[in-house]
């Protein structure tokens, strides 16, 4: 049972801060794909709440550092890039680049609302949970 709360801690913990390691981390420490790809799942959706949950003084820091004007000015890169991707863009690539934290600073520097930001970010995590699983299992398939 200890070995089981590790394997989950671990994964979870992975998932927070690493997305891309910690679904093959999670099945190399014993727990099974769709087990590994929740847990690491839970992990990256909580570090966008955490994120969310800190979010006015971070949030500040970010735009100050990236410069994001908080005016719309379609001749800023930010905007150009935001206007074409969106919320979802962001959603979807975020878990493979930036992860959570930053994504959720990002999205609350350009402005969007803490619930769009959430649900974008954790939703679009799982496409990749998907894809992440599928292609480590058939690894570990080949490999064992």
């Amino acid at each position: 049972m200890i070995a089981f709360l590790s394997a989950v801690a671990a994964t979870f913990s992975l998932g927070f801060f690493y997305f891309v390691g910690a679904i093959p981390a999670g099945m190399a420490s014993g727990l099974s794909v769709p087990l590994a790809a929740l847990v690491a799942w839970c992990g990256y959706a909580a570090g966008a709440g955490v994120m969310l949950l800190l979010g006015t003084p971070a949030r500040d820091w970010i735009a100050r550092k990236l410069r994001i004007p908080l005016v719309r000015d379609p001749q800023k890169w930010i905007w150009r890039a935001w206007d074409k991707f969106g919320l979802v863009g962001l959603g979807l690539v975020a878990p493979i680049t930036i992860g959570p934290q930053a994504g959720c600073l990002l999205a609350l520097a350009i402005g969007e609302k803490r619930l769009s930001a959430f649900l974008s970010l954790s939703l679009g995590a799982i496409p990749w949970c998907v894809a992440f699983s599928v292609i480590f299992a058939m690894g570990f398939k080949l490999a064992v």
